[in-house]
């Protein structure tokens, strides 16, 4: 099922192009009750759009004759949000035919100032979702030109300041947009360090395209995996290393892959991540119900004893 945002479109289209269309039919096509379906038909009238309906045998809903929509005029945050919603939603693969959400996107395209457009497009090619949640951007003009960016190959000039306050100017070839968990990143090579880095667009001051050869992802680059390596990696104050009384593979369905590097052992699954907070990290491993060795920071055994006995006070 599609969002409400892509049903919305589908049901003006489907107005559009009938004479008549009953309720039924409404909630027939957009896979919704025929509550729903009035709700819907109230929407696109409350937006202005002349929608008649006629009750009793041979009655429906229809546009009114004659009425055409104006060009559709989006700002770009404005476009930017109604294709996120879009995005998140589309469900096919490449050789699959296109869902709702995907014909939406299409019309959309095809109707917005030819510059909007071919940003707009560009952020439907490279933006990448750890989840099927969208979240707005920080800035909707700094992620269309990323987007472009990274579609036409250029190479970018920003400022960036890091999480611990630190400003930077980077000189970087953009790779890919990832969303996640409502933040957004660039996943990039940044020439000065000569590697390739992820960035949160947020952190990010002034962005220009700048010259110099582009660097191109290795063949088959993985954003979305390799965020997920990155923010696993990512430092804190203390190194937790414990080995779990579980299977790798079990042990991967218990734990996010963004929290914990996981990997085989002989007596189970070892476990590395970093925690700014041991007592944090304690209610972690608490929580996943299995036995498990401690092997490093010391301090976390103290940390584990503490909360078993709160644990035993709340009983």
């Amino acid at each position: 099922m599609g969002s409400p945002t892509s049903r919305l479109l589908e049901l003006l289209e489907l107005l559009q192009t009938r004479p008549s269309t009953t309720g039924r039919e409404i909630a027939d096509r957009l896979g919704i009750d025929p509550r729903t379906a009035r709700r819907y038909v109230a929407v696109l009238q409350d937006l202005g759009i002349p929608i008649e309906g006629r009750r009793g045998v041979g009655g429906g809903y229809r546009v009114r004759p004659g009425y055409r929509l104006p060009p559709l005029m989006l700002a770009g945050d404005e476009a930017v949000a109604v294709v996120l919603g879009l995005l998140a939603t589309r469900s096919p693969g490449p050789d699959d035919p296109p869902d709702a959400a995907s014909r939406a996107l299409a019309k959309i395209n095809r109707v917005l100032p030819a510059t909007l457009r071919r940003q707009v497009e560009a952020l439907g090619e490279t933006v990448d979702f750890t989840s099927r949640t969208a979240a707005a951007p920080p800035e909707a003009g700094r992620v269309l030109l990323l987007a472009d960016a990274i579609r036409r190959r250029h190479r970018l000039q920003a400022g960036y300041r890091s999480f611990t306050g630190d400003v930077s100017e980077r000189e970087l070839s953009p790779w890919a947009l990832v969303v996640r968990s409502a933040c957004w990143y660039l996943v990039a090579h940044d020439h000065r360090r000569d590697d390739r880095r992820t960035f949160r667009v947020d952190r990010m001051g002034h962005a220009t395209l700048a010259p110099g050869p582009y660097v191109d992802p290795p063949p088959a680059f993985d954003a979305v995996a390799h965020l997920t390596r990155s923010l696993a990696g990512v430092p804190g104050r203390w190194q937790v290393e414990v080995v779990l009384d579980l299977p790798v593979d079990e042990a991967a369905r218990r734990i996010p892959a963004t929290l914990a590097e996981l990997a085989a052992d002989p007596a189970g699954t070892r476990l590395r991540m970093p925690a700014s907070s041991l007592d944090w990290a304690a209610t972690v491993l608490a929580g996943l119900g299995c036995a498990f060795t401690i092997h490093q920071p010391a301090e976390l055994r103290a940390r584990i004893l503490a909360l078993a006995d709160r644990l035993r006070a709340y009983a």
